[in-house]
Parts: C-alpha cells; sequence; structure tokens
C-alpha cells in the first residue's frame, strides 16, 4: 500500500527512479544497434551497457540477437553476466579465428602447456645429473660441509645431444 501510494506520488512529480532515468535517457547497446527503443524491462540493459556498443555488435553478429536472448532466457538470473561474458569472449575469438574459434585457442593453449611440460622435464632430468651424483661434501639442501677438492665434470660430459636434450644412461 505504501509502496502504491510512493508510485503515484512519483507519476504526480514527474520523479523517476534512478533505474528509470537512466534507462529512458540512453538505450541499451542492444537496443541502439537493433534500432529500438529501449523499455525498463529490457533484457540486455543490464549486460549491454550504452558505452560499449561493439559488445553487443559482435555478439549480435556471431550469434543474434534471437538466439541471445534465448540463451539468456535458459539461463538463473545469478549466472546471466557470467553467460553474457562468455558470449562476447566466444564472439571475439571466432571473428578473429572463423574457423576453429574458441576451440582454436584452447588447442593452442594445450600445446604451449605440452611444450613447457617438457621443457620442465628437461630440466629436472638436468637437474638430477647434478643432484643424483651429488658428492659427499654436500648435505641435503645443497650446502657444503667442507670445501671440495675434486673438480666437477665437465657440461659437454653430461649426456645431453646437441640439441640439449638428455639422454638417459
Amino acid at each position: 500500500m505504501i509502496d502504491d501510494t510512493l508510485r503515484v506520488n512519483k507519476r504526480r512529480s514527474g520523479m523517476k527512479s534512478y533505474q528509470e532515468q537512466t534507462r529512458s535517457s540512453t538505450s541499451c547497446a542492444a537496443c541502439k544497434f537493433l534500432k529500438r527503443r529501449c523499455t525498463p524491462n529490457c533484457q540486455f540493459a543490464p549486460y549491454f551497457h550504452s558505452d560499449e556498443p561493439k559488445k553487443f555488435a559482435k555478439v549480435h553478429k556471431v550469434f543474434g540477437a534471437s538466439n541471445v536472448s534465448k540463451i539468456l532466457n535458459e539461463v538463473a538470473e545469478d549466472q546471466r553476466e557470467d553467460t553474457v561474458n562468455s558470449l562476447v569472449y566466444e564472439a571475439e575469438v571466432r571473428l578473429r579465428d572463423p574457423v576453429y574459434g574458441c576451440i582454436g585457442a584452447i588447442a593452442s593453449l594445450q600445446h604451449r602447456m605440452a611444450e613447457l611440460q617438457h621443457d620442465l622435464i628437461l630440466a629436472r632430468a638436468r637437474l638430477a645429473s647434478y643432484v643424483g651424483h651429488r658428492p659427499s661434501f654436500l648435505d641435503d639442501h645443497g650446502g657444503l660441509l667442507v670445501a671440495p677438492s675434486i673438480d666437477f665434470p665437465e657440461s659437454n660430459s653430461l649426456p645431453f645431444d646437441q640439441f640439449g636434450r638428455f639422454h638417459f644412461p
């Protein structure tokens, strides 16, 4: 009852809520792009602000407004912002790489991760060749117990090929 009275008084005085003011004064990016009037219950307004027109343009080009609307309707309200962020990312990647899209980016990252894991294995093997033949004058942490009186082998005597790959004996 009190809420109804406040609404009536707001209408009479011409006052609008903050949300109504921002919506009516500027349309969201989606409504601007689609050249339609942005209503107070516009589904796109919370996610496609008027100051980011390219964001909706990319999503619209890849998915279409109708499909984005359907996707947002199927997702719980608390997950819609993450959904829109995902759609924007997927659209940007699809526009950069029309053939592979996100899968291409994922495959590239997985390939790079495999290369780094390979490099890590090589580094550990190289380290093991030094630590595995640890002289008795070193403690468990690699610190000196007594001064060494022996020479360490040259790096070329270690079991590495010309490309720096370790070969197990």
